[in-house]
């Protein structure tokens, strides 16, 4: 039995209006010279790219940026940014973008550090020690990259996502700048902002810490549902729930643009050490085949998760009913639950994400495949509370299908 638990997150966090102001002095507390900015071209369009060139170099930074940066980077991506970066031998990394900006900056800090290539790394724990330093500036709220550990990438060899998972890929200093995200387009907004959602409601239903089960032998970064990550999406979901609709229909709303962007970094910084299970699981293959974004996936496939796990979170599922808001004034438990499912699929409709998986392009005979899959991504299925046959999750998918 599991008897402890630990918590992670990135070295420093500056939120707030404004907050890229400071990046002059917290790069003069790095003590670095060299630094690498990687980005991509609508990054570069919006002009944000060019702000915080502006504000490194002020801070006696010298700069170098890649904008190679692509939705779901794939390996191929990865590697081009690598080239660029050993050609350029930065002390620093800067990570600007959406979730995949930052997660293709973290994996080439370690192929800095240790060299190889980064099969090398996928999976938990095989990253050997603390990479060159990190900044992360999100300009979408949604990921929570910034405080994560993980980095994500797309095998377009064999049609599925893989992670580099280590808490020494935790930034060690995320700037979280409602700003920077005013210029986030409504589908972006709508996506990155139901993938916080996922996050937040998948670790309030994970599995308990005492509960979970790692083989001797391997690490989990996961730590199972415990009091501190209980707290920090008990945080999240008001604030993402309230402010999401008016991000997406109002991208200049500078109050939902902040409480969505402190929604997300909380939700990240509890399921990066609580965990995330089935939703996240099935959406490697379906993603990695269809080529939608991440958020857009995990916020297709939530509720038919919440539905599948509803008979061993009962009392979770129902107390989240609670936090997104519903009037449960003499409902039973179950009555909650159910309210809680149909308050995401209502807010899922509001922001236009889409209920069905053929409207995102899948195939009905991709189904057991992407089944059998999802199964084999031990590190989430883990975390998931109710353990699921591939015949489990088959149904899932035809549900959600």
């Amino acid at each position: 039995m599991k008897t402890t638990w630990s918590f992670h997150t990135a070295g420093a966090i500056h939120f707030g209006i404004g907050a890229t102001e400071q990046l002059s002095e917290i790069v003069k507390e790095l003590k670095t010279k060299r630094a690498l900015l990687v980005t991509d071209k609508a990054i570069v369009k919006a002009g944000l790219a060019d702000h915080v060139q502006s504000k490194l170099s002020s801070g006696g930074i010298q700069v170098k940026a890649f904008d190679g940066g692509e939705p779901e980077p794939s390996i191929q991506a990865l590697l081009n940014c690598y080239q660029f970066a050993a050609e350029w031998t930065p002390d620093l990394l800067v990570g600007l973008g959406g979730g995949s900006n930052m997660d293709l900056a973290k994996v080439v800090g370690v192929l800095l550090t240790y060299g190889g290539t980064p099969q090398d790394y996928f999976g938990e724990g095989k990253v050997p020690g603390p990479i060159i330093p990190l900044i992360a500036i999100p300009t979408t709220a949604g990921t929570g990259s910034e405080v994560t550990h993980a980095g994500v990438l797309t095998d377009t060899e064999n049609n599925i996502k893989v992670a580099v998972a280590s808490n020494y890929l935790r930034p060690n200093v995320a700037v979280v700048d409602p700003l920077m995200t005013v210029t986030c387009p409504p589908k972006a907004t709508a996506d990155s902002g139901i993938d916080a959602l996922t996050h937040a409601i998948e670790a309030y239903m994970a599995t308990d810490s005492s509960d979970l089960e790692v083989p001797a032998g391997e690490i989990s970064i996961y730590q199972g549902r415990m009091p501190l990550g209980n707290c920090l999406v008990e945080s999240a979901v008001p604030l993402i729930v309230q402010h999401l609709p008016n991000a997406v229909n109002d991208g200049k709303n500078i109050k939902a643009r902040e409480g969505m962007h402190l929604g997300a970094l909380i939700a990240g910084m509890g399921f990066s050490n609580v965990g995330v299970g089935a939703v996240h699981a099935l959406e490697y293959p379906i993603g990695g085949a269809v080529h939608c974004s991440h958020g857009c996936g995990n916020g297709l496939l939530l509720p038919y998760v919440m539905k599948f796990n509803k008979p061993v979170r009962l009392e979770a599922l129902a107390r989240l009913a609670e936090l997104m808001g519903v009037n449960v004034e003499g409902l039973t438990q179950e009555e909650k639950a159910d309210a809680a499912i149909n308050k995401v699929r209502t807010l899922r409709k509001e922001i236009g994400i889409p209920d069905k998986l053929r409207e995102i392009g899948v195939q009905e005979n991709q189904l057991h495949s992407f089944a059998e899959m999802a199964l084999n991504i031990k590190r989430l299925m883990r975390s998931n509370p109710r353990s699921p046959t591939v015949d489990d999750l088959e149904e899932i998918l035809k549900d959600a299908y």
